[in-house]
């Protein structure tokens, strides 16, 4: 349910516009960075993934936080320099990085996680005894990864990243001092985080000079709007695997956690307004005046993106009586503009306004210029 506190911010923010807008409410963003800042084990760096928000306000909270960031890409690693963020606070990790981008994060002295053979020996040969990190894809026969967008990132038909063939051909493995793993998105089952990372701290036997593991991120948000990511037990869990390591090495092995769409995601929601109202097959659909260019995440992961949605009157109270089945589109003449399937809401009237949650991340920052809308405009509360 939307909180007292929050429907009187739409009202007195959303409410007062003729045009689409996020709002973010700072105080869960915070929220959810401590809970990964009481991580215990000793020696733990968060990066926040910029690719879910990168709005400079966003980076500002994070960085009061104390957080580093994660990035993959030049725009990004000059917004993040521009907020303020120093070199030693970025991670820089992409694929098929070009030689520009290599030269520059090492001239600059940025961490960066290699992501292939032909780019490890690039290094090698240009930046002769410079340590550098590995993205990891490991995987084997008895363990595969979870059915979904998840088996894109990790496992024999990902492109990302080493796969195991490829880690064993490493001649200089004495250069490397980290690995990088990024196992999937949404994930909430911490067995299913804790399996892949044994595998990695299996494979950094290999590497003696190993400072640092990066985790990655992929930990998930439910579909009601309410984390029930287990924090306590993943702590725990973590804590001990990287103490154990720490103690079998003989020193302190640094953890770095990347969460991306986690610390924001809760946080925010798109709000505009009802311009049309039809029926078809007894389904009601709501025309807003926004398009899903603006709001695009629905668009980009049609079946697997889903937002609470709550309807509001024109004075801001939520209409939540006699729900029908519903969908949300936009405004724009293409047949895929929609912002929600199949969601059960009360009979809309025009002037009533739609708010989508969980829309703190991975939502403005997906916003394109396709169909020609304006990005709409986001408020920090």
């Amino acid at each position: 349910m939307l909180s007292e506190k929050l429907l009187e911010w739409i009202k007195a923010e959303a409410l007062q516009s003729d045009e689409p807008v996020y709002l973010y409410d700072k105080d869960k963003i915070i929220e959810t960075c401590n809970q990964f800042k009481s991580i215990s084990y000793p020696n733990t760096a968060i990066h926040f993934a910029t690719m879910a928000n990168c709005n400079s306000e966003f980076l500002k909270i994070i960085k009061a936080q104390e957080f580093n960031v994660f990035v993959n890409s030049l725009i990004h690693l000059n917004e993040v320099k521009q907020a303020g963020f120093s070199n030693e606070q970025i991670i820089f990790t992409a694929s098929s990085i070009n030689r520009e981008m290599l030269h520059r994060i090492h001239d600059e002295n940025i961490h960066v996680n290699l992501d292939s053979v032909s780019q490890l020996d690039y290094w090698f040969k240009n930046f002769t005894n410079k340590p550098v990190g590995i993205r990891c894809n490991i995987y084997n026969k008895s363990f595969k990864p979870k059915s979904g967008r998840t088996g894109v990132f990790i496992g024999e038909n990902s492109r990302l990243g080493l796969n195991p063939d490829e880690i064993k051909s490493i001649k200089n493995k004495d250069l490397i001092n980290g690995l990088h793993i990024y196992i999937g998105t949404d994930i909430t089952d911490i067995d299913y985080f804790i399996s892949y990372y044994k595998m990695l701290i299996e494979l950094s036997q290999d590497f003696p000079n190993i400072e640092y593991l990066d985790f990655g991120g992929g930990f998930g948000i439910d579909n009601k709007g309410e984390t029930n990511f287990d924090f306590e037990t993943y702590n725990n869990s973590i804590s001990e695997l990287m103490t154990m390591l720490s103690e079998k090495k003989g020193k302190t092995i640094k953890l770095i956690l990347e969460p991306g769409r986690i610390i924001g995601g809760q946080s925010g929601y798109f709000i505009c307004k009802t311009t049309d109202v039809k029926f078809r097959n007894d389904i009601q659909f709501i025309g807003v005046n926004a398009c899903s260019t603006q709001f695009p995440r629905p668009l980009l992961y049609p079946e697997e993106s889903f937002h609470p949605v709550w309807l509001l009157d024109k004075n801001g109270k939520v209409k939540d009586e006699n729900k029908i089945t519903t969908k949300i589109n936009g405004c724009s003449t293409y047949s895929r503009d929609y912002l929600a399937h199949n969601v059960m809401l009360p009979k809309a009237t025009i002037g009533d306004f739609i708010v989508l949650g969980n829309a703190g991340a991975y939502c403005a920052s997906m916003y394109t210029t396709f169909l020609g809308f304006e990005k709409p405009k986001e408020i920090f509360i």
